[in-house]
């Protein structure tokens, strides 16, 4: 009867293991595909003509401008320009959005005076702002900096005060019973409370700068990936402005999955796994 009862046991762990697993493979494959598809939708619609070759850029021209641009350092010093001014006009709405949002989250009366006003600059498009970066700050990376940081502070500070104010009840009567107050309550319950919220605000935050610097560039700088679709543009070389797209797509990809690692650490997994 034990040998059956180790039997069953090792059958009821394999069914999740393989269930695991085929996810896992299923992770891979349906991306790859898709992907694959839309090249072949892509080459196929060249192929077909049915948008002239000036108008649609064939992938291998695509490609061949990519060549073209890297090898004449171009696209690198675009690449360091853009990533330069999102990570600074980022970091400085998340060190400042983030403590601010905690704080209202916190207390109401604050909370209540200053969400409107929050809320309406969030709503505010950040493109709105490109005249007075120009006349504030100039030709170069401030404007763009400048534009970045009013992209990202209000959607952070939002999304971590309603975060904060959406806190559990019990938890902060956990607290009390366990007599945690001011700093020590805001590390030990609210901000871990928080993180998930905050990590998943961050990433939608960083998308929406990436996507602001890119239309930053092209009245406010001479570099940089937005400037590089705009002078592209204005010489007529579609299939450039084409590479320079690609690019930005995976960039902005790649810092997803970078703050995307966030969710891994083991004090903020669990706000992922309820």
């Amino acid at each position: 009867m034990q040998g059956y009862v180790i039997l069953d046991k090792r059958a009821a762990d394999a069914v999740p293991a393989a269930r695991g697993a085929r996810q896992a493979a299923m992770r891979g494959i349906l991306p790859t595909g898709a992907i694959l598809g839309a090249l072949a939708l892509w080459v196929a619609l060249t192929r077909l003509h049915v948008f002239p070759e000036y108008a649609f850029p064939s992938l291998p021209s695509v490609v061949s401008a990519l060549g073209e641009e890297f090898r004449a350092g171009r696209l690198t010093s675009d690449i360091t320009a853009s990533l330069f001014r999102v990570a600074v006009g980022f970091v400085l709405a998340a060190i400042l959005g983030v403590p601010l949002g905690l704080w209202l989250g916190q207390r109401l009366t604050p909370r209540l005076s200053l969400q409107p006003l929050v809320n309406f600059f969030r709503c505010l498009s950040p493109l709105a702002w490109i005249p007075f970066a120009i006349l504030w700050f100039g030709i170069g990376d401030k404007p763009a900096i400048f534009l970045i940081f009013m992209a990202s502070f209000f959607p952070l500070t939002l999304a971590t005060m309603a975060a904060v104010a959406n806190v559990p009840a019990v938890y902060y009567r956990v607290a009390r019973d366990y007599g945690f107050h001011g700093p020590e309550l805001l590390t030990r319950v609210v901000f871990p409370a928080v993180l998930p919220q905050v990590i998943t605000a961050l990433r939608v935050t960083a998308g929406i700068a990436w996507v602001v610097v890119v239309a930053a560039e092209m009245v406010g700088c001479q570099d940089g990936l937005g400037y590089g679709i705009y002078d592209a543009r204005n010489g007529q070389r579609l299939d450039i402005v084409a590479a320079y797209m690609l690019v930005i797509g995976l960039l902005g990809v790649g810092i997803d999955r970078l703050l995307a690692q966030l969710t891994r650490l083991p004090n903020v997994r669990w706000g992922y796994d309820r």
